[in-house]
């Protein structure tokens, strides 16, 4: 027998199951909680604190729960930061505390316990700022201090995830008795309902009391029945072990659901993405503790969680217990320890004299009950061994000469009851506070959604069974205009009296204050004074307090402890709760997995990578890659051991010497076509595109509404109504959905289809002097002729009988032409022209030496010279600009942009040093000598060195940089040189462009 089961409590018809607790062996039964276990096998020290490294035990019994939180290791899984009480336990399982060195009972890290003065809330902020360079020190011991549990050293997620959407009528949030209710009320109806509740079985706390009835029955044999009436009916899906964190617009509502015991299937979680015509929150209540000095010790735990361990799992974490209470319902508990045989030193009620039924009862049995007191310190060291009662004022204060010692080693407390409001705020509802509760509850609604039971506020068994059935009826009513027969329940429960004392922490002298250990939020030791603290130095803001102390901020969201801080800073500011207001509550509701989020798209899956139908000629021939969005695209071709700049530097020379070859597929390549094309390219891009004729080509630059650059590339005019778009290889799918976007809200009235023919085409870019010669010795039949086929024009062809679009376009200043053949030929045809140029010196190159050659120009790249915040003006390019067009997407934020005094403007740099590189993103300055803060000016955008300029060359955005030409600007780098550069026009080769036409 366990030292800590109840006797006589039948555990018969469960299994046996082995685990390991820090390597150590205990066991529990099939069905119970790894929280529930430990408690069995007298396992009082689960875990240290994040700051303070203080030892914490269990406190709660569901998802509240701030202490208990262990590492799971089950083969290549590692996942920490688990709370004990959701982890049900099976054969071999392994659990190990986290957050202590070298192990749980004797932390090196408990060491600053002792110097918790000197580390209040907010001292990092003051601490870490003084010397300037002695971060980095400080960094390396914080980050072997900070966080809870430690990752897994394989980063690859063994786990398997999958999504699931789905549509529902009614989304019931919340399995307990008010879910329960709603789901049986609805049921017979012919809506499609879900109900998801986070236990391994539905019922909430119902599961945990003995003294509840329904229908003559127990509470827990009526939960068993109606669940399995609701798991035969077709229309009800039941998802349990679900945690609903997310509660979005238009009633979106995010599910984790732990598969784990779904062996067959293999799945480790879903994530269920529901829609539904209405939602139903029924997700309860949960107990508040009371602040008092020692109250984080191991054996400090809430009330209704004591009750719920003995209850339910036949556990109890102690022999000597007293029970701390504002308010009826922790008497409920000492009925239930009572009958278990624990010895119940006393009951501290915090309230004057009562009188109710339920103290009647615990009156009769010889309990003490204490009133007008409270605890006001714990004693222990690695658990309870005391605790020290003091009588209270009215005002709430300790009188400190009324202690009194009382043997214990298990506290129960209860400050009362807070509705979960976490997702009724996450969808956008608004709270009010209850002043008779204690509590906020939720007040107005945003959404297709109704609170029913203990999450309305609801803190009486009959009243929620009618409220839960009478707001079910009416969203049946008002889905289906008809109405529902009557479910007949009768319940019966204990009756309370719904007196509170608002005194949740307990008042005493400053000196005690000074030196409390009265801990408001468990997971991140906020205490009382820190909360103070914060207060005394401006942080009266209930979200400013929140950053500076971490109060709230722990994986429970605050569940335990919001209230009582509120209460707190309330008491110090002598204003009322409501006045204060309430943190926000955000997504999620309890931690979820960052692979749920993921779902498949993880490792490989993250993010798709496209291959160009040229690759496999790039991967016979050693190219080296780079990834530019999701395509991989051939970086340099290195030959004979050749480095990269090496390698680059030929690639570059030959291209402009003889001539080079590039696998540009991966551009954006967009259809446009309908008899307005013209007129929505006139609002799309920024120059006049009503005159172009078929086979022109344009090139034009699209702005964000802000004005500034979004991306950039050719059009040509195919026919008359038909259009080829351009697009850099990054931005092709943020510009399709520009298109769509506006041509479907802004001018549906236009007649225009757009289509992404991205994969349709493989495009072959080949540029230099030669090019002109090596596409007809490969066979082409179009007259390739200065005078037939002038530069920024098209035409349709073949090359050896294979279809081609060729476009008389250049991004190297060189004589090209961009070869565009349906994606099948793509490979053929480039292998293809590359065999017709071997005796002109033909070669390929990769992006990088492309890179270059278009710096040689100055020609600039979306998203390298611009980062949202560049103008076309800017970039000197006010020549592409429409003076004659009324509007164009921008116009009217270019407009006032250009008033704009010292902007940033593109120019290009030549260093001192010609073979000196400017590291690209370097700031610029104006003087070598500038005093600290020193001003940027600017900062380089691309930078290269450049073989056929025989020199370094850069391009960079400087403030008045046109006005500045031939100024000296100067770029620190890291290592703490600075480098000297001029400020040049940005072209450094061929400035007439006499070599696009192959003079």
């Amino acid at each position: 027998m366990q030292e800590n089961r109840i006797k006589n409590y039948s555990i018969d018809y469960r299994k046996k199951v082995f685990f390991y607790f820090d390597n150590k062996k205990l066991y529990g039964f099939e069905g119970e909680t790894l929280a529930s276990a430990l408690i069995a096998n007298n396992i009082k020290l689960v875990g240290r604190s994040f700051k303070y490294h203080r030892p914490r035990g269990i406190v709660a019994i569901g998802s509240e729960e701030p202490n208990a939180l262990v590492t799971l290791n089950k083969g290549d899984k590692t996942e920490p930061n688990i709370q004990a009480t959701k982890i049900y336990i099976y054969e071999g399982l392994i659990a190990k505390s986290q957050n202590r060195w070298p192990n749980l009972k004797y932390d090196f890290g408990s060491i600053l316990s002792f110097f918790s003065k000197l580390i209040p809330a907010g001292f990092y902020y003051k601490t870490f700022m003084w010397p300037p360079n002695g971060w980095k020190t400080y960094e390396h011991f914080i980050r072997k201090m900070a966080g809870l549990g430690k990752a897994a050293e394989i980063h690859k997620d063994p786990n398997r995830y999958e999504h699931i959407h789905s549509h529902v009528d009614v989304l019931i949030v919340g399995g307990g008795i008010s879910g329960l209710v709603s789901c049986l009320t609805l049921a017979n109806s012919n809506l499609k309902i879900m109900i998801a509740d986070e236990n391994e079985e539905l019922g909430g706390n119902l599961n945990y009391e003995n003294d509840i009835f329904v229908n003559s029955v127990s509470a827990k044999k009526w939960v068993k029945q109606t669940t399995k009436k609701l798991e035969n009916i077709e229309n009800v899906k039941i998802l349990k072990l679900s945690n609903v964190f997310g509660y979005h617009d238009h009633n979106f509502i995010t599910i984790s659901e732990n598969c784990e015991h779904e062996l067959s299937d293999k799945i480790t979680q879903r994530l269920w993405k529901v829609r539904a015509k209405r939602v139903v929150l029924a997700q309860g209540l949960i107990e508040r503790p009371i602040v008092f000095s020692g109250n984080d010790l191991p054996g400090v735990m809430l009330s209704s969680a004591v009750r719920g361990y003995a209850n339910k799992y036949g556990v109890v974490l102690g022999k000597k217990a007293v029970i701390c209470t504002n308010n009826d319902d922790a008497y409920r508990t000492a009925l239930v320890l009572y009958k278990a045989g624990i010895k119940i030193q006393c009951i501290v009620d915090l309230r004057e004299q009562v009188s109710s039924e339920l103290l009647r009862k615990v009156q009769n049995i010889g309990i003490e009950i204490i009133f007008g007191h409270t605890l006001s310190k714990v004693i222990g060291r690695y658990c309870v061994k005391k605790v020290e009662v003091s009588k209270l004022s009215k005002e709430g204060k300790i009188n400190s000469n009324s202690k009194k010692i009382i043997n214990a080693d298990l506290i129960a407390v209860s400050g009362g009851w807070t509705p979960s409001v976490n997702l009724f705020s996450q969808s956008g509802g608004k709270l009010k506070w209850d002043s008779h509760s204690l509590s906020f509850k939720p007040s107005i609604h945003f959404q297709n959604e109704v609170t029913i039971g203990g999450c309305n506020g609801t803190f009486d068994y009959e009243k929620t069974v009618i409220e839960s059935t009478v707001k079910s009826k009416g969203i049946f009513k008002d889905l289906t205009n008809k109405n529902l027969r009557e479910i007949n329940l009768k319940i019966i429960a204990p009756k309370f009296n719904k007196s509170l004392r608002s005194t949740w922490f307990a008042k005493s002298t400053e000196e005690f204050l000074k030196n409390d250990k009265a801990f408001v939020d468990f997971q991140n030791d906020v205490t009382v004074s820190d909360i103070l603290l914060a207060s005394n130095e401006g942080y009266n803001s209930v979200e400013h307090l929140k950053r500076y102390t971490t109060l709230g901020m722990g994986t429970d969201q605050g569940k335990t402890s919001n209230i009582n801080g509120l209460e707190i800073l309330s008491a110090k500011l002598t204003k009322a709760i409501p006045e204060i207001g309430t943190t926000t509550f955000r997504m999620p509701y309890s931690p979820v997995r960052l692979g749920l989020i993921g779902g498949r798209d993880i490792s490989g899956l993250f993010d798709p990578v496209r291959l160009t139908k040229i690759d496999p000629w790039h991967r016979l021939n050693k190219a080296k890659y780079e990834h530019v969005g999701q395509w991989m695209r051939a970086w340099y071709y290195p030959q004979n051991n050749e480095n990269m700049q090496t390698a680059v530097n030929r690639e570059v020379l030959n291209t402009r010497t003889n001539a080079g070859i590039l696998d540009a597929s991966t551009l954006g390549k967009i259809d446009i076509k309908g008899k307005d094309s013209r007129k929505f390219l006139n609002m799309i891009y920024t120059n006049d595109w009503s005159v172009i004729k078929p086979g022109q080509c344009k090139y034009g630059i699209m702005l964000n509404e802000d004005g500034m650059v979004m991306d950039d590339g050719v059009t040509t005019c195919i026919e008359d109504n038909h259009f080829h778009m351009t697009t850099t290889t990054g931005g092709s799918g943020s510009v399709l959905s520009w298109l769509e976007e506006w041509s479907q809200t802004e001018w549906p009235h236009l007649e225009v289809n757009i289509t992404s023919v991205t994969e349709n085409w493989s495009v072959l870019s080949l540029s230099g002097p030669k090019a002109r010669e090596i596409l007809f010795q490969s066979g082409c039949d179009i007259d390739l002729s200065n005078k037939n086929f002038p530069f920024m024009t098209f035409k349709n062809g073949k090359i050896g009988g294979i279809p081609v679009r060729i476009f008389r376009i250049s991004f190297t200043g060189e004589l090209s032409y961009e070869i565009n053949t349906p994606s099948r030929y793509g490979l053929y045809l480039w292998q293809k022209i590359l065999k017709s140029g071997s005796k002109f010196n033909l070669m390929p190159y990769g992006t990088e030496a492309m890179h270059v050659l278009r710096a040689e120009k100055g020609f600039i790249i979306v998203g390298q010279e611009t980062d949202g915040s560049v103008s076309p003006l800017d970039l000197g390019m006010d020549w592409i600009i429409s003076k004659k067009k009324k509007d164009f997407i921008g116009k009217r934020s270019l407009k006032i942009t250009s008033t704009i005094k010292n902007r940033k403007e593109l120019v290009g740099i030549l260093t001192e040093n010609s073979e000196q590189i400017i590291p690209e993103g370097a700031h610029a300055i104006q003087s070598k000598k500038s005093s600290l803060p020193v001003k940027m000016i600017g900062h380089v955008t691309s930078s290269y060195y450049s073989p056929n300029c025989k020199r370094s060359i850069a391009l960079a955005l400087i403030k008045g940089g046109r006005s500045k030409i031939g100024q000296k600007v100067f770029f620190p780098t890291l290592g703490g040189d600075t480098i000297t550069g001029k400020l040049v026009k940005p072209n450094f080769f061929d400035p007439n462009g006499d070599r696009l036409n192959g003079i």
